[in-house]
């Protein structure tokens, strides 16, 4: 019974911090809550875009602002998480379905040697990803580095429009980028 508490308890944290990105300076409004822990923010409660920017796996950089006009589905992984293997391969499914919509996919890698992210990359996904060992993008967005693994997916105007903290499959991801993309953006 007490395992049971304390899990309630630190899904309730975690729900409280994943709201957190469906705020708007500074007013909390509230997002939708699934039965399975999928949080999304309607258009008018999503916050302004978070910063996603830093060198990638494979060398060179990324900046998630230059991708505005596109959703970026963001999702946090680590050679070390058995979840994060089991998602790979739906994530690369729904990446080749979304692409041609105007979807991009960035992977995050957290806690983790570049050469053991490098063996677990090969052949699962062909979307690139950034070497975050330290996790501090993983912060920046409030995701907690040892919420792993987990997919944020970004609007068109690169603001948090919903948050997965747990493994995802085609069958429950795709539907949500399909959404996202059909949307229209902001007007300026």
């Amino acid at each position: 019974m007490n395992a049971r508490r304390w899990t309630a308890g630190l899904l309730a944290a975690v729900a409280a911090v994943a709201l957190v990105g469906c705020t708007s300076k500074g007013q909390e409004k509230t997002c939708t809550t699934t039965t399975d822990g999928i949080f999304e923010c309607a258009p008018d409660q999503r916050s302004a875009p978070p910063k996603v920017a830093g060198e990638l796996l494979l060398g060179g950089t990324y900046d998630v602002s230059q991708a505005r006009g596109q959703v970026v589905v963001v999702n946090f992984w680590g050679s070390w998480c058995a979840p994060c293997r089991a998602e790979a391969d739906d994530l690369e499914a729904v990446y080749q379905a979304t692409k041609g919509s105007g979807v991009n996919f960035l992977g995050i890698n957290v806690q983790d040697s570049r050469d053991k992210a490098k063996a677990f990359e090969k052949g699962r996904v062909t979307y690139p990803s950034l070497f975050d060992p330290s996790s501090k993008t993983a912060l920046a967005l409030d995701i907690p580095p040892n919420s792993v693994p987990a997919t944020v997916v970004l609007d068109r105007d690169g603001r948090i429009a919903a948050v997965i903290r747990a493994a995802v499959k085609q069958e429950g991801l795709q539907p949500i980028v399909e959404r996202i993309a059909a949307e229209k953006p902001a007007p300026n």
